[in-house]
């Protein structure tokens, strides 16, 4: 083999390696491209019984209820549609109504949310972004304008 058939034979190797983990990347995200779900998008979205996914949106003001000990139950809302669930475990500190909120889990066999995981709001003037842009396609939330 000369040294040009060599070169070749590695660049060649090497997009053959680049392609297999491009292709197998995008097998692997394959339809969980979407970060999670809004309420109104559960409707037309096709869940497994007890599949794990993510659902985000706003806790719903006036649906916070503690349970006992660390048991609470609220529902997340993106205006449309609401969904109830339910978490024990502690809060983040910053949850509270009317704010942004990523839960995990799945849907229990009586439909209601069961979470495993809360991720709540960084300070007062951030949202989770897709939350805030999956609510400002919905044109449910705007930015606040400071002056």
């Amino acid at each position: 083999m000369t040294r040009k058939q060599k070169r070749l034979s590695v660049i060649a190797g090497g997009l053959a390696f680049l392609g297999a983990a491009t292709g197998l990347t995008f097998y692997a995200l394959g339809q969980k491209a979407s970060y999670f779900y809004m309420p109104a998008d559960l409707t037309t979205a096709s869940l497994q019984p007890g599949q794990r996914i993510r659902l985000g949106g706003l806790v719903e003001k006036g649906t916070l209820q503690r349970g006992q000990g660390t048991t609470v139950a609220f529902s997340v809302t993106d205006k449309q549609k609401d969904v109830k669930v339910t978490y024990t475990g502690i809060l983040p500190d910053l949850f509270r109504e009317g704010q942004g909120v990523i839960t995990e889990g799945s849907f229990g066999p009586d439909g209601v949310f069961v979470a495993d995981s809360v991720l709540a709001k960084h300070d007062e003037n951030y949202m989770p972004k897709e939350v805030a842009d999956s609510l400002k396609a919905k044109g449910v939330w705007e930015e606040s304008k400071s002056d």
